[in-house]
């Protein structure tokens, strides 16, 4: 149908409606983990993007599709590799996003903002992404928005380790935003309870949670954290009392290849990172960098991030 709706678009030679096309394909091709795709038409979308006329455009829209369009272009181009083209993408989004004074836009900018916070490891940003989302999804009755809200602080307490945890509201906030009819979530969600149960030791409960964010994945079609899944799938597995380290390699590997065939290079250098790793316990030194080193040496920004600086600090006691 997004296919269809471009298609018209460009008979129509309309800018409006083609943003509004690329904004649909964007974010469809993002959650299949489509991402090269995704950023193509997100970047057309946002050269489309007039702020006076997305004034307009949130009088039929629920979200104005300029504000989307920059918020899923910049998860997607984390995905890519891209960090710091990421942020600039989502400070923009949100500054777009207050300039309508439009609730509804400026919700979905915070939630894709928290979204790449987490993707960053940003664990305090995350938390005050979903405040600041939860304040204004409560006062505007925005029940989707405070169940995200929900996940997202309980996901960042967790991390933080801050007292007796309680993954009740993470669970409350899944069911809030099921009962929505928002199916589509459940992926994301579930990765989210899963992590989160690792951080306060309930590492059978996490293993349990992301089998079933995998058959979430598989019913939705909801790809864009299916890399990352099979990869903390694999860190649980090693975390048993009784490790499965083969079962665990093998998630591993599982990762990386979900991560190259999506072009998914952040979450191939994560996986990456968590095999090299295993290996190097296990004497496999030479396998390891060569793995390593060819992923890391892609980047061309974000060397400041945890996500770089962990493989370049790995590479080295492999050299």
């Amino acid at each position: 149908m997004g296919e269809q709706l471009y298609r018209l678009a460009q008979r129509e030679a309309g800018p409006t409606l083609l943003l509004e096309a690329c904004d649909a394909l964007g974010i469809i091709c993002s959650h299949l983990g489509e991402f090269a795709t995704a950023r193509t038409y997100l970047e057309q979308g946002i050269t489309l993007t007039d702020p006076a006329a997305q004034q307009a455009l949130v009088l039929r829209h629920a979200v104005a599709p300029g504000v989307r369009c920059l918020v899923v272009a910049a998860n997607t181009l984390w995905c890519l590799g891209y960090p710091a083209q990421a942020v600039r993408r989502s400070q923009e989004a949100l500054a777009l996003a207050q300039a309508l004074a439009h609730p509804y836009s400026l919700a979905v900018a915070q939630q894709f903002a928290a979204f790449l916070h987490y993707r960053c490891r940003e664990v305090s940003a995350v938390r005050a992404q979903a405040e600041a989302l939860l304040t204004l999804a409560t006062a505007q009755g925005f029940p989707l928005w405070v169940g995200y809200g929900l996940c997202w602080r309980h996901w960042a307490l967790a991390v933080q380790g801050q007292g007796e945890v309680d993954l009740a509201p993470m669970h409350q906030g899944l069911t809030g935003i099921m009962a929505i009819g928002q199916a589509i979530a459940r992926p994301v969600c579930l990765v989210l309870l899963a992590e989160a149960a690792g951080y306060v030791g309930q590492v059978a409960e996490g293993l349990c949670l992301l089998a079933e964010a995998l058959e979430a994945v598989e019913a939705s079609e909801r790809r864009e954290l299916l890399a990352e899944a099979y990869r903390l799938q694999g860190a649980f597995l090693l975390r048993q009392a009784v490790p499965e380290v083969a079962q665990a390699e093998a998630c591993f590997q599982q990762a990386v290849a979900v991560a190259r065939r999506q072009q998914a290079r952040s979450y191939e250098l994560r996986a990456a990172v968590s095999l090299s790793r295993l290996w190097q316990r296990q004497g496999k030194r030479t396998e390891a960098y060569d793995l390593l080193a060819p992923i890391y040496g892609w980047f061309t920004e974000g060397f400041d991030t945890a996500d770089l600086q962990e493989p370049r600090a790995l590479l080295e006691t492999l050299a």
